[in-house]
């Protein structure tokens, strides 16, 4: 399907790959791996044809056509809902619709044979296009990736980066192209998210190549690994944790031949300066010198895998209880976060909380840290030192310092060597340290970020998403670290290889309540996947309702399929009138939060009735919707 020859691209003359050779087959699922700026992206790049190779060629079949799913689509904006920048990957079936729509709309006036079978003509390709179901589809993909219903019809320009990004998946595994090339696409997802998208991953028609640094999503979905290195591409034939044994395999291999060459390589080199001024040697030295020359030299393994030691010093050890949670609340206007949930954290805890986005992980860690404001039942042990890393404290950091400067304003008062140390940990070696922050990039001001929580001294971590940016290196250094470090923290975090390697508790959101399961990460997978088949087993079992299949004339299906059409319009109509509403209602209810506002009796009146009025309104327009949502039910079923 597609081939890459001798593939060279170099870089100020620095040499990314050299006669680097790859070869992608139909269904394909490749895992791009590798250290950081070895050229991942700029390989996806290349493929995709936004760079050309200094030499070598990307040849592909002429019905190969490519997805690419980048970190540049971040800045892409629209005034359209993301329920219709997803639908834009139904070109042609969106063309149909709107012919379909321009012959409706003469059929009113023109009743002759040559409309009606120019209408029977484009439906039936409008069907065989599965046009009746892209929007069904549209949605699924949507809200697999973390969109509530209600989103939908929101302009994208409405949405943050990461929101956008996950519109840009969607769009793109709608449109199904025979390569879809991902790259850190579980950057901007859940939890929940990654899992379906593995979901999708595993039955997509297509090949697929994915950069990742989610260890455990690659193992999910990937049937082969690409390594890029020493300039470049090898292939492994299996997912990331069969790379990871079968390259320790190699690398044992290597490093055996690369001793016993360097054995030989000695042993000659002695025999060549023993007889050199010997004349009856002279054609047997002369022999070794040019075996020597001509000799392909093997390269010594370079293990990239780090083992650290950290010592952990604490001024003072906490309490038995760290934090106690007693019925504790929050809200934000009518988006209730928890209601009258309790939990405790005892010394030696180490906590994950896991789960969706939006269900208040990152206020739940604020709750916890005691910055929240307004929570009543919150009770922090004896002794408890806190250290909390978050994403804002990578702003945080003083862009003129140099690493080692920044080290040493934690406040650890810990020797240079130390700090060399710890920074040797989080691979910054020599004269790197010296490198001013404002050069650092995303990974490496990360891993400064969490040098410094973890050198504070603090006998209680919050740590939220600290394995964003980090390649496998560091977030294997991280684990480690975490290992090691015997105070207790609570980490928010989606990265699956991460919480198996710390956790011992895992926390979790459920109906406004904190959920506590008392063990490992693979342990709640277990008992989680339990849960679920025991669901299914009862949905299984209960009783279907069998769907009756009436045969209908071409022109009854004609008129129903164009009645379906005009009652989603109408309820597309009603869902805007209720978004409207929606907005206004939030405003009214913002007015009625400020204290002041019950200070002038006249203006509270009007608030109330204005507020009654909406309530009202949106009731009257509910009702609509669900008769609606009934009616095309009911028509869909007729025309399936």
């Amino acid at each position: 399907m597609l081939s890459i020859s001798n593939l060279s691209y170099y870089i100020g003359g620095r040499p990314l790959y050299e006669n680097a050779n790859l070869h992608i087959k139909p269904k394909d699922k490749i895992g791009l791996v590798g250290q950081n700026g070895t050229g991942k992206s700029t390989l996806l790049k290349i493929i995709n044809g936004d760079y050309q190779p200094s030499s070598g060629e990307v040849q592909k079949a002429k019905d190969c056509t490519i997805g690419f799913l980048n970190q540049d689509l971040l800045s892409y904006q629209s005034d359209e809902s993301i329920l219709n920048v997803a639908l834009a990957a139904f070109k042609e079936t969106l063309a149909l619709q709107d012919e379909i729509d321009e012959v409706l709309k003469k059929m009113e006036t023109d009743y002759s044979e040559e409309i009606i079978n120019r209408l029977a003509f484009l439906q039936d390709r409008f069907e065989a296009n599965e046009g009746y179901t892209i929007k069904a589809k549209a949605e699924e993909v949507l809200e697999g990736i973390g969109f509530k219903s209600a989103d939908l019809d929101k302009p994208l320009r409405t949405f943050s980066g990461g929101w956008r990004m996950r519109v840009m998946l969607a769009k793109l595994l709608l449109e199904k192209p025979s390569l879809l090339m991902l790259d850190e696409p579980t950057n901007h997802l859940d939890l929940p998210s990654i899992e379906w998208v593995e979901n999708y991953m595993k039955n997509y028609e297509g090949a697929v190549i994915v950069v990742s640094h989610d260890q455990t999503f690659l193992d999910n979905c990937i049937s082969s690994t690409v390594e890029v290195a020493n300039n470049t591409l090898t292939l492994y034939s299996g997912n990331y944790s069969f790379y990871k044994e079968e390259k320790k395999e190699r690398m044992e291999i290597q490093q055996n031949a690369y001793e016993n060459q360097q054995q030989m390589i000695k042993q000659t080199e002695k025999f060549i300066e023993r007889f050199r001024a010997k004349a009856t040697k002279s054609n047997q030295v002369q022999s070794r010198i040019k075996a020597l020359d001509r000799m392909e030299r093997v390269h010594e393994v370079v293990n990239d895998e780090v083992s650290v030691n950290f010592k952990f010093k604490f001024s003072k050890q906490s309490g038995r209880d760290v934090v106690t949670l007693d019925n504790i609340s929050k809200a934000y206007g009518d988006n209730v976060i928890l209601k009258n949930t309790s939990a405790r954290i005892e010394r030696g805890d180490k906590i994950a909380l896991i789960g969706a986005n939006g269900k208040g992980k990152s206020t739940l860690l604020r709750i916890i840290d005691g910055s929240e404001r307004g929570i009543e039942g919150r009770t922090e042990g004896y002794n408890v030192i806190k250290s909390f890393f978050a994403q804002h404290q990578l702003e945080a950091l003083t862009l003129e310092n140099e690493i080692l400067q920044e080290m040493a304003q934690a406040g650890s008062a810990k020797t240079e060597m130390e700090l060399r140390g710890v920074l040797g940990c989080f691979l910054f070696s020599n004269e790197e340290v010296f490198k001013k922050i404002k050069v650092l990039s995303g990974g490496e001001k990360s891993r400064v970020a969490l040098a410094k929580t973890l050198i504070s001294e603090a006998n209680f971590l919050l740590l939220d998403e600290p394995t964003n940016h980090l390649d496998f290196q560091s977030v294997n250094i991280l684990i480690q670290a975490l290992q090691q470090y015997e105070g207790t923290f609570v980490t928010v975090s989606h990265d699956r290889h991460f919480i198996r390697g710390v956790a011992n508790k895992i926390w979790y959101i459920e109906n406004h309540e904190i959920k506590e399961y008392p063990g490992t990460y693979a342990e709640y997978e277990f008992w989680r996947s339990q849960q679920l088949e025991n669901q299914q087993e009862v949905t299984e079992k209960a009783p279907k309702k069998a769907k009756p299949a009436p045969q209908k004339s071409q022109v009854e299906l004609n008129q129903a399929k164009k009645d379906l059409r005009k009652l989603e319009e109408s309820l597309f109509e009603v869902e805007s009138e209720i978004e409207k509403l929606e907005t206004k209602k939030e405003k009214i209810e913002a007015k009625m939060a400020d204290p002041e506002l019950y200070s002038k009796e006249t203006e509270l009146k009007q608030v109330q009735d204005e507020h009654q009025e909406v309530h009202r309104k949106l009731d009257d327009l509910n009702k609509k919707w669900e008769k609606l949502v009934d009616e095309i039910s009911t028509l869909q079923e007729a025309i399936a």
